[in-house]
C-alpha cells in the first residue's frame, strides 16, 4: 500500500485564502447592490402609485420610460403619452389603489415586479368601479433612475 502526502506551500495556501476571501467579498457586495436595487424599485412602484392617485403629470412622466407599453386587463394598450394624458387630464380618476403580494426580482438593469392590484376608479361622472387584477411590471434602470418600461394587467 502506497500513501502519498501532498504538501501545500505557504504561498499557495495564502493565494487560495485570498481568492476565497475576495470571492466572498464580491458576493456580499453584489447582494448589497441587489438589495439596494430592490429597495429602489419598490420605492419607484410606490411613487408611481402615488402619482396615479394624485394625477401628478410630472411624476408620471419621470417614472415611465419613453418606450412605455401599458397594458390593461381588458386589452387596452397605451403608450407613455396616452397613459400620462388619461390620468393627468383626469379622464380616469383613482380614488384608491392597494397593492399586495408584491415581489421584486432585479436582473442587472431590469426588474420584474408582480403584485395584486385592487383599485376604485372612475371617469369623473361619480360612478366608481372596483378592479381586482394581477399585474406584471418591467422596470428598467435608466441612468440613476428606475422607470416603468412595460406593464400588463390580467384578470384573476
Amino acid at each position: 500500500m502506497t500513501v502519498s502526502v501532498t504538501t501545500i506551500g505557504r504561498r499557495r495556501l495564502a493565494a487560495v485564502a485570498l481568492l476565497a476571501t475576495g470571492t466572498s467579498a464580491l458576493a456580499v457586495a453584489s447582494a448589497r447592490a441587489n438589495e439596494a436595487d430592490v429597495a429602489a424599485v419598490t420605492a419607484a412602484v410606490a411613487a408611481l402609485t402615488k402619482a396615479m392617485l394624485t394625477a401628478d403629470k410630472g411624476q408620471l412622466e419621470a417614472l415611465t420610460a419613453d418606450q412605455l407599453s401599458y397594458g390593461h386587463s381588458g386589452g387596452v394598450i397605451q403608450d407613455k403619452a396616452d397613459f400620462v394624458k388619461v390620468i393627468a387630464e383626469k379622464k380616469t380618476v383613482y380614488k384608491s389603489i392597494e397593492l399586495s403580494k408584491q415581489t421584486v426580482a432585479v436582473a442587472g438593469n431590469d426588474a420584474i415586479v408582480r403584485h395584486a392590484w385592487e383599485s376604485e376608479s372612475g371617469s369623473g361622472d361619480g360612478k366608481w368601479t372596483v378592479s381586482k387584477i394581477g399585474v406584471l411590471q418591467v422596470w428598467q434602470k435608466q441612468g440613476a433612475n428606475w422607470r416603468l418600461l412595460a406593464r400588463q394587467a390580467f384578470k384573476v
